[in-house]
């Protein structure tokens, strides 16, 4: 995948753009990547970040609430935001004809969402809604990424829950509102994408036109979430009364994502070494042959790879039968790890494993939504948008040693194993 034309440039008020021409497709993406996520909602205030992307689509100072939704819609395009541990993003792909309208939707709510009590207490309702549907009544909701952290970190910002408390969330005050949007959502704590099929010239006015008057405002200093790794194994439970099964998730720290890539990367391998398809390590051993497990994963970043900065979570889960014990599962598994750090993985099985990558990365930034949000968050949290496509190569050169080493790194004496448990139900 050749790397596009790039351009970056920052307007005077501090917001940094990032431009991607692409003409073979009339569409056209726009996204916005605020840098505040979960990990920095403050204290008592479990869920607000979250909750503020479901306020920023309540209208504006100039637009009425559900506005933004017609004029998109009605342009033949689809929207949507979400909330990542350190970033929140909102994006339009749209009719290239309609780039001006997206533009002008994305700069509005940037100088003023719609912030009015009855806004407020509507979208707490969506929210606890569906943590609901999402969490509370689902089989497994919020495994791993709400259950793991508070094992696995000790900090706020890092072991808290990022969906909410509903305590919390009815807490949240107009001001709470006011002082999350001026502390965050200024421009200068911001990166716009543009991607698809318009010229830098036209795209670069049309920027200018819009955002260029929105008001500077202080940029945050972003604090540093680094703890220390835990100095022996952590033990946490869940009880899940919908859970038909006893569920497994191991949480080990990774290298640093930002300052340690290629470490990061090789992480990013031994994960599908580990679990990616029928031959993998865990896949032979632990479904095929001693059918320990029901189901077996692995994963750079709770949410996803490239998602967060330091610290980030390297997590493995399972499913299991209440005749085979935690520990039965774990023993395997520590084998299996051992003999990885011992002995590397052939050239011939890492290769299928970064090809597969490769190809799954080249697919992924074939999709217009994708490329914008991968150009935009790897500028915000990389300060380089062009380095998603140096990914390929990055993970093709990641060698059997490096492997290796990535799972000399996942020891017993420094994860966290988190069990749940059918609510009713004994290991």
């Amino acid at each position: 995948m050749a790397a596009p034309d790039l351009h970056t440039f920052t307007l005077p008020n501090g917001l940094r753009v990032v431009l991607a021409p692409d003409t073979t497709s009339p569409v056209v993406g726009v996204s916005v990547h605020y840098d505040v996520g979960f990990r920095s909602e403050p204290e008592g205030r479990t869920g607000f970040a979250h909750l503020f992307e479901h306020l920023m689509f309540q209208g504006s100072e100039s637009l009425e609430k559900l506005a933004h939704f017609r004029h998109v819609q009605s342009s033949g395009g689809t929207f949507n935001g979400s909330t990542h541990p350190d970033y929140t993003d909102y994006f339009e792909v749209l009719p290239s004809a309609a780039l001006e309208r997206a533009l002008f939707l994305e700069a509005d709510r940037m100088r003023a969402p719609k912030l009015t009590q009855e806004n407020l207490q509507n979208q707490i309702d969506v929210v606890k809604e569906e943590i609901r549907l999402n969490v509370l009544n689902r089989p497994y909701g919020g495994f791993p990424w709400i259950l793991l952290p508070p094992v696995l970190y000790k900090t706020f910002p890092n072991a808290h829950n990022g969906y909410g408390d509903f305590t919390d969330l009815e807490q949240a005050s107009l001001d709470d509102c006011a002082a999350f949007f001026d502390t965050y959502y200024a421009p200068g704590n911001a990166v716009l994408t543009v991607a698809g099929d318009f010229t830098v010239e036209q795209a670069r006015e049309l920027v200018e036109r819009h955002f260029g008057d929105v008001p500077a405002r202080e940029t945050p200093q972003r604090p540093s979430f680094a703890e220390p790794p835990p100095q022996g194994e952590l033990r946490g439970e869940h009880q899940d009364p919908h859970a038909p099964l006893p569920a497994l998730a191991v949480g080990y720290r990774m290298p640093d994502p930002i300052n340690d890539l290629d470490a990061y990367l090789a992480h990013l391998v031994l994960a599908s070494v580990l679990t990616e398809g029928d031959g993998s390590r865990l896949q032979q051993r632990m479904v095929h042959k001693e059918a320990l497990v029901t189901d077996i994963n692995a994963g750079a970043g709770l949410f996803g790879p490239f998602e967060a900065r330091d610290p980030d979570t390297f997590s493995i889960t399972a499913m299991h039968s209440p005749e085979v014990t935690v520990d039965r599962v774990l023993g395997a598994l520590d084998e299996q790890l051992e003999l990885l750090a011992s002995t590397p993985p052939s050239e011939q099985e890492l290769a299928k494993v970064t090809a597969r990558w490769g190809s799954s990365l080249h697919k992924e930034h074939d999709r217009l939504v994708s490329r914008t949000l991968g150009l935009g968050g790897f500028q915000l949290l990389y300060g380089d948008a062009g380095l998603i496509y140096q990914l390929p190569d990055r993970i093709a050169a990641v060698t059997p040693q490096d492997v290796s080493g990535a799972a000399k790194l996942l020891r017993p004496d420094s994860r966290a194993v988190l069990q749940v448990s059918p609510a009713g139900g004994a290991e």
